[in-house]
């Protein structure tokens, strides 16, 4: 009887493309069906209320007064805001934001004047600058309090 030889390479037919290229054409066929189907969403002519914007500067308000007695009060223009307790301002950061916003629509700068009294402690300071720094006011001005010029 006569034996057959095997070669053990046989069986191994090597890197195959063709099949590769089949799955690359579904899938390219599969999005480019899909990209078909995408609702195109209508523009609905509406307008939000918001802040008039001008085109050219107009007149605002040239400075904006922080004072901080030395109880820990803080007033803005001489209206009292938040209590001597509260850190985080919520009041006042209101305020200032809709002051920057304005002064934004209005194409004008807003100016800051911080006058802390000496006798003030030096984190209600901080507390106010962490407040105008969140807002994103960077004009600020220091002065002494108005009693001591």
């Amino acid at each position: 009887m006569r034996r057959l030889e095997t070669n053990v390479n046989d069986g191994n037919v090597g890197f195959q493309i063709a099949p590769m290229i089949d799955v690359v054409f579904v899938i390219m066929l599969f999005f480019m069906i899909m990209a078909g189907s995408v609702k195109v969403e209508k523009e609905l002519n509406t307008k939000l209320p918001g802040v008039a914007i001008t085109t050219a500067p107009t007149d605002f308000v040239d400075e904006q007064i922080i004072a901080i007695s030395p109880q820990g009060d803080i007033t803005l223009n001489d209206e009292p805001f938040d209590s001597a307790g509260s850190t985080d301002l919520p009041q006042l950061k209101g305020t200032l934001a809709r002051l920057k916003q304005a002064a934004d629509a209005a194409k004008s700068s807003l100016l800051i004047t911080v006058i802390s009294d000496p006798q003030a402690k030096y984190s209600r300071t901080v507390n106010v600058l962490d407040a105008l720094a969140v807002v994103g006011i960077g004009n600020v001005t220091f002065t002494v309090s108005e009693e001591e010029q």
